[in-house]
Parts: C-alpha cells; structure tokens; sequence
C-alpha cells in the first residue's frame, strides 16, 4: 500500500511531457483546485486527472459490481469493494462540483496513457483549446 504513489506517477510524467512538447503549460496538484487534478489548466480552466484504473474502478465501471467482486482474491473482500465504490463516488463528486465552478473535468485511465499518451494528450490539447475559443481567446498553445 505505501508503494501506491498519489502524484507523479509514471503515466502522470509521461502524460504531461507529451503535453510540454504539444506547447501547453499547465499546473499540476494544484491545491486551490476542487479535487487536486494531476494537471490543471487554470485559464481555460480543465482539470485533468489520470486515474489508475484498479484505485478508481475501472473494473467496476467497465463489468460492472460482481466482475470487482471476483477480482479480489482476499478474505477481505467486502472492505476493498467498498473502498473501491467510495473512490468512484468521490471522483464522481469532484466532477460535479468542478463542473458547477466552470471547470471542464478530463479523467484518463493510466493504462490508456501508458498504451498511447499521444492520443491521450491531442484529447487534453482539443478540450484545451476549445475552451479557449469559447472563452473568446485565440489558442496560443500556451496555458
């Protein structure tokens, strides 16, 4: 458990040095931000987070509550599943509220940006630089 890092995680780098090399210059962990997202665009305001895919319940949302269930080979079972479904639910609340502040909310899977950070950062740029062009400002390709 202390192994499991909450920050600069090596799909966080490898995302956001794809991100540095496409011009856009960000935040990251921003404290003063609902939720503290990975990366933060403040002028635009998009908040990225790169969840990892067992903390955050891929499994859960992708097959559902028995296929979490079957995942978990402990005699503690209930307490991880439980875990995991508050986790989905708070990241679920950090949307909302972002959302309601003016924020737009990406949420990648580590593993998508392990298998191809570009695709995953031309998503981010393309949020990016559609807020900019709706907030009236020309995309500069800088944050």
């Amino acid at each position: 458990m202390e192994r499991a890092r909450s920050s600069d995680t090596f799909a966080e780098r490898l995302l956001r040095s794809h991100l540095y090399r496409m011009g856009l210059r960000y935040r990251k962990n921003v404290k003063t931000v609902f939720g503290r997202p990975d990366v933060a665009f403040r002028g635009p305001r998009v908040a990225v987070f790169v969840d990892g895919d067992y903390w955050h319940g891929r499994i859960l949302q992708g097959s559902g509550l028995q296929a979490l269930n079957e995942s978990f080979k402990t005699s503690n079972r209930a307490f991880w599943v439980r875990k995991i479904q508050q986790n989905v639910a708070r990241d679920s609340l950090v949307n909302s509220e972002l959302e309601r502040a003016g924020w737009s909310v990406v949420r990648v899977w580590e593993t998508d940006v392990k298998r191809n950070p570009a695709l995953v950062a031309a998503r981010v740029f393309e949020v990016v630089s559609s807020r900019r062009l709706v907030a009236g400002g020309v995309p500069d390709r800088q944050a």
